[in-house]
């Protein structure tokens, strides 16, 4: 079993490593010679976490040279303070000599299309009435009032996914063919309240190859990873 790298965030502002964390690790590790097959051990793979939070899957694929020793890292997240907790966990766990650049933005929208060999996505998938609005940087603005500062209102933009919980993941699902590479695959978790089997029905019908790679109770929920590619 690989080693869990250290984490150490603000756990008011960032989402903490949970059962979901863990099992997208144990996921990646299960996967590491498909992808080195998929993907090739040669060739430079662009990577992107989507919603890289604490940065323990960024770290850990860093790491273990997930997908392979000369692929780019370009996690993404629409918090400042997940970014920079990201960092931070990338430095403490020395991963040596890798290409690294966090971008803060909405899923992949400041990434070029067609270009991520790998995306790994831990939704907000918690059914919920609404996807929170992103909240405003009230820390970064000595204008604001403590009273408007909230910085839980980024740990429900992590969690709270809307209808089914698959507001945002839809948005991601619907637009991989302009995410992914040709050669792309992602992997995305889901709870059993996301309907995934219903999710997979539909990729397939859209041409995707959809396989579950990990799934587990954690508490009262059954989480499970599934990955799709062309």
């Amino acid at each position: 079993m690989l080693p869990t790298p250290h984490v150490s965030c603000d756990y008011d502002k960032v989402y903490e490593p949970s059962e979901d964390s863990f099992l997208l690790l144990d996921a990646l590790e299960k996967d590491r010679a498909f992808l080195t097959q998929f993907l090739g051990s040669q060739g430079v793979n662009l990577v992107c976490e989507v919603g890289c939070g604490s940065g323990i899957v960024t770290t850990f694929m860093m790491q273990n040279n997930i997908p392979s020793k000369y692929s780019i890292y370009v996690p993404t997240d629409v918090n400042p303070w997940a970014l920079e907790s990201t960092v931070g966990t990338v430095q403490r766990n020395e991963c040596g000599q890798r290409f690294f650049s966090p971008v803060r933005t909405n899923l992949v929208h400041s990434i070029r299309e067609q270009e991520i060999d790998l995306l790994v996505f831990n939704p907000p998938y918690v059914p919920a009435e609404t996807v929170p609005a992103v909240p405003q940087d009230w820390e970064l603005d000595p204008t604001k009032v403590a009273s408007e500062q909230r910085p839980d209102d980024w740990l429900d933009l992590a969690l709270l996914g809307g209808d089914d919980g698959m507001v945002v993941t839809w948005q991601l699902l619907n637009n991989l063919d302009s995410f992914l590479s040709a050669k792309g695959v992602a992997y995305i978790l889901f709870c059993a309240r996301n309907k995934p089997l219903d999710v997979v029905k539909h990729m397939q019908e859209q041409g995707w190859q959809s396989e579950l790679v990990e799934h587990r109770k954690a508490g009262w929920e059954v989480l499970s990873i599934y990955r799709f590619h062309r």
